[in-house]
């Protein structure tokens, strides 16, 4: 019971202990259930979810730290603000890096990753994360992987999953097939082995019919521009025509893919991709040799990425081909810049209007030939010239230009049969197969008679069967292929015994899905519960790292689109916004690695400064997207500020009057409410660094008045609670409160007194004024000029302007001069 005009007051400690706090509230939080999202509240929803981790021995690093405590923030404050929050986390922990560290160790795959999980779900805990344990998964878990299985058949059923012989990705070291995506530069992403090309069989998904649509799909994100352009750019695609070149020594026909029709009079040369099926049948004895030394070397060095920096190689063949647009004949060579996996593996060389090809020809000494200028060409044009032109020696279209140029072109060429307009992409097929034992068995069977037989839905999970030895084989085939009592089974169709197929799914299987999972994680008549589903999807929140913008995020699309095709899931997108977090690199400036031996472990930090510093620390250090070096000292800054929080609370809490009609010091009451406005936007935007930096401002205020009421003691605690749970959680307690904060109203703001006290400034440019912008007095230079910037007005009266310089006059008047 309160007594009146002042809070029942309960002396706790004088000085700020954060192991004895913080082990005291993580303990409630668990013992009272506190962060269970209820399926049947009222509420507006919010789901917030973060990439969950994949648990390895080394456990969390501050990297981890960042990417959950930024997820923690948000749930947190968006429960204050009256949400149903869910908030849920779990373990990616099939895949390579486990299996490859159990084989060091000598120990089971499973059994590693139990006491990888156990590692991971105390450091998490001891982080303060608001996670809702009850809805904990394991994507290693039958139960749950049954689910994967399941939907694998799905796929299969829809005709999206099928069998192929082809050239894949093979790492020597890691032993098993990579999908590209898993390839960078040639090597694997994984233990960086450079990739082979070896031709094997394996399952496929063919996302590559989803392309279009997943590219419609983004218009409707809520994601950082980068990551729309990493997914834009590869399913990558284009727009262009094929055009049929024609081999001289055999009269037959040599697609090749172009983008660029009006440089057709240019192509001085055709590059063909080391795996082209014709490059054995074209090459002349005299080259025989040259060519078969380089297909070899190319083998060996697989060169994904046709934009990378590596010089350019390549082995003419010998033969020749007849350009259709004048008849010419041109070389053929053979290039490992050229991709088979892209258009028909050909390309015609323009060197004149391409850099590849322009580096390519000057080392090889081939023709450059210009065919088209810049429309306003003033002087010597500098090639390559790549941008659009006007179309120079090509005959019969000489004078046009751009779009209009490439379709006369491709008109013409059509009356003869040597072109077509063409759509290509270079998104491909997913390999979806691992010839690994840790992962998830594919659930077919394989009969002489019937063929691909799935594994009846009643017999799922197909479980990974426990082993002795579980090493790679080194031959394509899985180490499961081994086990004949597991291999030989039953054909679902006809009397007959098949074989289990014996390669596994990749990694990113069971984290393709696994958000669908959450919401109804006990649920066994399906994967999810339909009617759960409809409450919480689509994830409003998702935050993770940069490095899955590509990966994760198109797997993760391609299969919620064909769930959602089945009628299985309520929405096309999974994600509605997502924020991806920048790296967290070592004092010395470098990537953290073991190896290196600056990686930073958040144990040993929260034991010298409390975990809630160290959670204020890491959203302290830099914009949340940017990639910034750990500081210690920064560390201790953060904890100093909590040590300042905790004695001013303690000063001023035995007098501190809980009075609605107390009249609060003039200048606190209206830095408290241009306070709240701030970290309440700041929170929303991921500007989490801003947001400290304004709590931080206030308390440098609160410190000198000789005395401070509930009102502003209370909302302050209240905004810090997100960033510092445990310290805000004990000081609300302090503030005489029996009930933990979590669900405590987020402070409102007072609009008519922040209205009163806004400034209003126009924004000029050359003196005439293009905007106007409104702001609390008193803000940094920089962030009105940042904010004037961003004025569509001012945007358009800047581009393309010289800015002479800036005039500011604060709180007044701000004004760009240009020329």
């Amino acid at each position: 019971m309160r007594l009146p005009g002042r809070v029942r007051y309960t002396v706790i400690m004088s000085t700020y202990d954060p192991k004895l706090i913080e082990s005291k509230w993580q303990k409630r939080w668990l013992d009272e259930n506190l962060f269970a999202a209820s399926d049947q509240m009222p509420r507006k929803k919010m789901y917030v979810l973060d990439m969950f981790p994949y648990p390895s021995g080394d456990g969390l690093h501050v990297g981890h730290v960042k990417i959950y405590t930024a997820s923690d923030i948000v749930a947190r404050y968006l429960r204050m603000k009256g949400f149903n929050v869910l908030h849920p986390t779990g373990w990616d922990a099939f895949g390579l890096p486990t299996e490859n560290t159990a084989i060091k160790k000598g120990i089971q795959p499973a059994v590693l990753t139990a006491q990888n999980i156990t590692r991971f779900r105390e450091q998490m805990q001891r982080m303060g994360f608001s996670y809702d344990w009850n809805r904990e998964v394991n994507t290693t878990d039958p139960q749950y992987y049954k689910w994967t299985q399941w939907i694998f058949l799905q796929l299969f059923r829809m005709g999206l999953a099928y069998q192929a012989t082809i050239p894949i990705n093979w790492c020597p070291s890691c032993k098993t097939g990579l999908a590209n995506e898993e390839v960078i530069d040639g090597k694997c992403e994984r233990c960086g082995t450079p990739v082979e090309e070896k031709p094997m069989r394996q399952w496929m998904l063919r996302i590559t019919k989803y392309a279009d649509q997943l590219l419609e799909g983004l218009g409707g994100l809520d994601w950082p521009k980068f990551v729309l352009d990493l997914q834009h750019n590869w399913i990558g695609r284009s727009e262009g025509a094929e055009i049929i070149f024609t081999l001289d020594q055999a009269g037959k026909d040599l697609p090749v893919f172009t983008t660029r029709a009006d440089t057709l009079f240019g192509a001085t040369y055709v590059v063909l991709s080391p795996n082209h099926p014709v490059v054995g049948e074209i090459t002349t004895p005299e080259q025989q040799d040259a060519v078969q030394a380089y297909l070899k070397e190319a083998q060996k060095q697989v060169q994904l990425n046709s934009e990378s920096e590596k010089e350019k190689t390549g082995v003419f063949t010998g033969a020749y081909a007849i350009n259709p647009a004048n008849n010419k004949k041109v070389p053929i060579w053979v290039a490992d810049y050229v991709l088979m996996s892209y258009g028909a593996g050909a390309i015609m060389a323009v060197p004149a209007h391409d850099v590849r090809d322009f580096e390519f020809a000057t080392k090889y000494k081939l023709p450059v030939e210009q065919v088209i200028v810049p429309e306003t060409a003033a002087g010597e044009t500098h090639l390559p010239y790549v941008e659009e032109g006007i179309l120079i020696n090509s005959p019969g279209f000489d004078g046009l230009g751009g779009a209009e140029a490439r379709k006369a072109v491709v008109r013409k060429l059509q009356l003869s049969k040597k072109a077509k307009v063409s759509v290509q992409y270079k998104l491909r097929d997913w390999v979806f197969s691992r010839q690994r034992y840790w992962g998830e068995p594919i659930p077919v069977i394989h009969c002489e008679k019937c063929g691909v037989v799935p594994v009846p839905e009643k017999d799922l999970p197909v479980e990974l069967p426990a082993v002795d030895k579980y090493e790679p084989t080194g031959t394509g085939e899985s180490p499961l292929a081994a086990i004949e009592e597991w291999v030989n089974v039953k054909c679902p169709t006809c009397p007959r015994i098949g074989r289990r197929e014996t390669n596994t799914m990749p990694q990113w299987a069971g984290s393709s899905w696994y958000w669908l999972r959450y919401v109804s994680p006990n649920y066994t008549p399906a994967f999810a519960d339909p009617a759960i589903m409809q409450k919480w999807l689509p994830v409003d929140i998702y935050v993770g790292g940069s490095e899955h913008a590509v990966l994760h995020l198109l797997y993760a699309r391609f299969w919620q689109r064909v769930l959602h095709d089945a009628n299985l899931v309520p929405h096309s997108e999974p994600f509605k916004r997502f924020r991806a977090v920048g790296l967290v690199i070592g004092e010395d400036g470098q990537k953290m690695s073991k190896s290196r031996g600056n990686v930073i472990n958040p144990d040993e930090m929260a034991d010298k400064v409390g975990v809630d510093a160290l959670r204020i620390y890491e959203m302290f250090m830099g914009p949340f997207e940017a990639s910034v070096a750990w500081n210690i000292n920064g560390m201790k800054g953060s904890r100093r500020f909590l040590d300042r929080t905790w004695d001013l609370i303690v000063k001023h809490a035995p007098t501190a009057v809980d009075r609605k009609d107390q009249v609060e010091d003039e200048e606190v009451e209206l830095l408290l409410h241009q306070t709240i406005r701030r970290v309440s936007e700041s929170t929303e935007n991921f500007k989490f660094n801003t947001a400290i930096s304004s709590l931080m401002e206030f308390l440098n205020v609160l410190e000198k008045k000789p005395s401070l009421t509930m009102q502003t003691l209370q909302p302050f605690v209240l905004m810090l609670a997100p960033y510092a749970p445990h310290i805000s959680e004990e000081l609300w307690e302090q503030l005489g409160h029996t009930q933990s904060l979590a669900y405590e109203a987020w402070p409102a703001v007072n609009q008519k007194l922040l209205a009163r006290a806004t400034v209003t400034v126009p924004v000029q440019v050359n003196g005439r004024v293009r905007g106007e912008l409104q702001f609390d007095p008193g803000i940094s230079e920089e962030e009105v000029i940042k904010r004037a910037r961003e004025l569509p007005n001012v945007q358009k009266h800047l581009t393309g302007k010289a800015l002479v310089k800036t005039v500011y006059v604060p709180d007044r008047l701000l004004n760009f001069v240009v020329k």
